[in-house]
């Protein structure tokens, strides 16, 4: 893969489980809240807290449901660009259609 576009429907393959999805979608959402409250109090165990949440949802998702490594040991700023990019388009409804496009039933 030489592109973000050509990493994309790989990425949405590896998390064809529902339940991997929504683990992301939780550990994302947390660790959003997690940075923004670290940046509130300027708390850097909050931050690595943040972050520590955010590989833990997406990490029991890919070795327990779909049992497979995450795109982050090959691609970790692809797969951290991706990781929001679905975050995005889950929460605006907007998923579904990217899915289908990758050969994913949502």
């Amino acid at each position: 893969m030489q592109t973000f576009a050509e990493f994309w429907p790989f990425y949405l393959r590896e998390h064809s489980q529902p339940l991997t999805r929504t683990l992301h979608l939780v550990g994302t959402t947390f660790s959003l809240l997690l940075i923004l409250s670290a940046l509130a109090v300027r708390s850097g165990r909050l931050a690595i807290l943040a972050v520590i949440c955010g590989y833990a949802f997406a990490w029991v998702g890919h070795f327990f449901v779909e049992h497979n490594r995450p795109a982050t040991f090959k691609h970790p700023l692809w797969s951290f660009a991706a990781d929001w990019k679905m975050w995005a388009l889950a929460l605006t409804g907007r998923l579904a259609p990217e899915l289908r496009r990758a050969g994913v039933k949502p």
